[in-house]
């Protein structure tokens, strides 16, 4: 056996049983077409070699990252170029991920920790694209006359820690600029009761206000995201915010047996402590609301106010609302289809519905948290432990100055859900907003609206 450094190039068809079932001996021979024209000599030109091919990828070593990278992009655009005649179900397209590391040689083969990190990266890709790690884009960044986008840390499978990706695809828009106070930000890790790691940042100055875990989080890639950065901006302004990824979610870890509510409010009990926070505001959106509730209710000693957007105290299973429970049955359908599938399309079920009013770039953007964010196993969890949610009960209790906002438009969380929840909190002031996006994104109504509302809110309340 061989030890030695090296760049690790690992690739797969996209769809490859799909589209061999449609048309095999077409999509062969194309195949072997790109593979004896295209694919080959370039990795021979880049001076690689292909170590091993599966029917559907390969895995290739390079001397050099710079030439690995290049070849990887050239690959691509090609693919992207021959392929456009094609309808999109029936394109032939790769993913690639790559990485550089300690690489061990053995009778025709690699092995080691650089070539599984290289395998997971090229399952973060997107069809056509080409994700690196971030020891091969430090190497690359002056060398490389291609823009890759900063996917921030990611959990990916078998590997214990976070991994910085960052993403380069023919289709790609210009990288967004995170706002200035993202600077501030450190991610810390501390453990939950049960011993699940969770991934936790604080911004801003002034009373703590903890926010807790909604639909889906990455407290690193929501700052570069059109739909998150410029809200968390905005109230990282106002107040000393804290976030965290819940588990299962963004850096957190993604591999834990227990996703429910007690394990939601012991996440909050964690993450408080470990950012030294004795009294503090809660933030709850959309599910946040009620563990923002029954936190309270449990720990009424340790919250001076909530702040309530667009949640419920009640899932939709235990509304005893027809449409409701249908919503519910195809949101649990659309994930078991294809929330894994690089097609966008079941993801987009949720984009359209918590955000009707999307740009292109929005919705891509909240598509592409989704896919990054959480396994599709884990997203089928978390909604069906929202279905069941009630915290009814626990809402009567509060005597914490609350202010709930709901946007009148919302198809995520109707306003109905809003009432309902101001209505069993006895100290609630509620407030419509205006528009139809259940998240606050500049330029859309409610955003400006938004903070008009809390800020005499917290200075009366936050003292």
């Amino acid at each position: 056996m061989e030890q030695r450094l090296s760049a690790i190039l690992a690739a797969d068809m996209v769809g490859y049983s799909r589209l061999m079932e449609a048309d095999e001996l077409g999509v062969l021979t194309r195949q072997k077409k790109y593979r004896r024209e295209l694919i080959d000599p370039e990795i021979t030109r880049s001076r690689g070699s292909i170590v091993k091919t599966t029917g559907d990828g390969m895995l290739a070593t390079f001397e050099s990252v710079q030439d690995a990278v290049q070849c990887a992009v050239k690959i691509q655009q090609a693919m992207s170029l021959n392929e456009t005649e094609l309808d999109d179900d029936q394109r032939i397209r790769f993913r690639v991920g790559i990485n550089l590391g300690d690489v061990i040689f053995d009778e025709g083969d690699i092995f080691g920790d650089g070539v599984n990190v290289a395998a997971r990266l090229e399952g973060l890709a997107e069809p056509g694209g080409v994700c690196v790690s971030d020891i091969v884009h430090q190497a690359i960044q002056d060398k490389v006359d291609t823009t890759f986008r900063d996917m921030g840390g990611q959990r990916v499978k078998n590997i214990s820690r976070p991994i910085r990706v960052w993403h380069w695809s023919p289709q790609a828009t210009p990288a967004r600029k995170a706002p200035d106070i993202s600077l501030q930000q450190r991610v810390k890790f501390c453990k939950s009761v049960d011993g699940v790691n969770l991934a936790w940042a604080s911004t801003g100055e002034g009373t703590p206000i903890l926010k807790a875990p909604n639909w889906l989080n990455h407290i690193e890639y929501e700052w570069t995201s059109p739909v998150w950065g410029d809200f968390l901006s905005e109230f990282s302004k106002r107040c000393q915010l804290v976030r965290f990824d819940q588990r299962g979610n963004g850096l957190s870890d993604w591999d834990v047996d227990d996703i429910s509510e007690d394990r939601m409010i012991e996440d909050m009990v964690a993450v408080a402590d470990a950012a030294g926070l004795e009294q503090f505001g809660l933030f709850g959106i959309s599910q946040g609301s009620a563990f923002s509730v029954r936190f309270a209710a449990k720990y009424p000693e340790r919250v001076k106010f909530l702040v309530l957007l667009g949640g419920f105290v009640r899932g939709r299973m235990m509304r005893g609302d027809p449409d409701a429970a249908q919503f519910y049955e195809a949101a649990r359908a659309m994930v078991s289809a294809g929330w894994g599938s690089p097609n966008p399309v079941y993801r987009h079920f949720f984009t359209s519905c918590y955000m009707p009013d999307a740009t292109p770039e929005e919705g891509a953007s909240f598509d592409e948290m989704q896919r990054i964010s959480v396994s599709p196993e884990t997203a089928l969890r978390i909604i069906e432990m929202n279905a069941y949610v009630d915290v009814r009960a626990e809402a009567q209790s509060l005597q914490v100055p609350t202010l709930v906002l709901h946007v009148q438009g919302d198809m995520a969380a109707p306003i109905s859900e809003g009432r309902e929840t101001a209505r069993h909190i006895p100290t609630a002031e509620f407030v419509e907003l205006p528009g139809a996006n259940h998240c606050m994104i500049r330029g859309h109504p409610g955003f400006d609206e938004f903070f008009q509302e809390i800020e005499p809110f917290l200075k009366e309340y936050a003292g």
